[in-house]
């Protein structure tokens, strides 16, 4: 299975609504065009920053729909999948092929703390519903309460031929480590999963990152990667420190308010999240967000 594609910094893509919490298909159209501009390898839609779980099914089909086609094959778009059952993932996963997307990614199911045997047969169902199509596992231990094991994971990989690569979002990079040096066999490709961590991936052994702050300052994010394999290590270095603390900003609101935040605070005007969440009020922690993203901004 082809997975050169497979690289470099990917965006898991905000989800823009209007007051009735239904996709705002203008801004989305402008959102996809910002970061594909900014350089960004990929967009996933529906990721955790995309509030996939709070989008009914309708909508799901809707933004993905226009991401494809203002994309245009500009970039792979890869749909995620953060279904709790194996058959609603496999229904998703099968919409998503329909559309045209280029891949998949799917969330261990939350809630739930499966034993890995139920978990393989869990990614195994999902990608033997879709066999053209490359499937990625997202691991993202903070948010549903148990990690993807690197047994499970190599086993994945050296089985089921269209389980190509995974997202890690565990922030430890021992763990990352060892998902790429147990797969390396097997040509899988492995992404950080934390924006302050993507130097560190990528010294690793990474293929890139998926990571959320290429929705407000995509040229930044980018750089760290193009700089890093052209080989410039020092400057890969220099601006992840660079984009550090903007991202660290984000962990004082109230999750994934963040992005949606910093977004609206550099002009894109992409709206408010899906309640119950809501926008960070004005005070210390908006000020905060402004005053990072003013001294990156001075800079330029």
């Amino acid at each position: 299975m082809k997975t050169d594609f497979i690289k470099g910094i990917v965006v898991p893509i905000l989800t823009p609504i209007d007051k009735d919490e239904k996709i705002d298909v203008k801004v989305l159209r402008r959102q996809v065009d910002f970061v594909i501009d900014g350089g960004v390898l990929g967009i996933l839609a529906y990721g955790s920053n995309g509030e996939f779980y709070a989008v009914e099914d309708d909508q799901l089909k809707l933004g993905l729909e226009v991401i494809l086609d203002q994309a245009n094959k500009r970039v792979p778009i890869y749909m995620g999948i953060g279904a709790v059952s194996t058959n609603k993932c496999i229904k998703i996963a099968e919409m998503a092929q329909a559309a045209g997307a280029d891949g998949i990614s799917v969330l261990q199911p939350m809630f739930l703390k499966p034993n890995e045997t139920e978990l393989y047969e869990h990614f195994k169902a999902i990608a033997q519903a879709v066999p053209n199509m490359p499937m990625l596992l997202y691991n993202n231990p903070g948010r549903v309460g148990y990690t993807i094991s690197a047994d499970l994971v190599e086993s994945l990989a050296k089985e089921i031929e269209n389980i190509v690569g995974m997202k890690d979002s565990s922030g430890d990079m021992t763990q990352t480590a060892e998902f790429i040096r147990r797969t390396r066999p097997y040509n899988f490709k492995v992404f950080g999963g934390k924006d302050t961590m993507i130097y560190a991936a990528l010294a690793h052994g990474a293929a890139g990152c998926v990571a959320t702050t290429a929705n407000f300052v995509p040229e930044l994010v980018c750089s760290i990667y193009n700089k890093y394999v052209s080989g410039d290590f020092c400057g890969a270095l220099e601006a992840q420190y660079v984009l550090n603390p903007i991202r660290l900003t984000m962990d004082k609101a109230s999750f994934p308010v963040g992005t949606k935040d910093l977004a609206n605070i550099v002009g894109l005007d992409v709206g408010n999240p899906y309640l119950p969440n809501q926008r960070t009020p004005e005070g210390p922690v908006l000020e905060q967000m402004r005053a990072e993203l003013r001294k990156y901004m001075q800079k330029q």
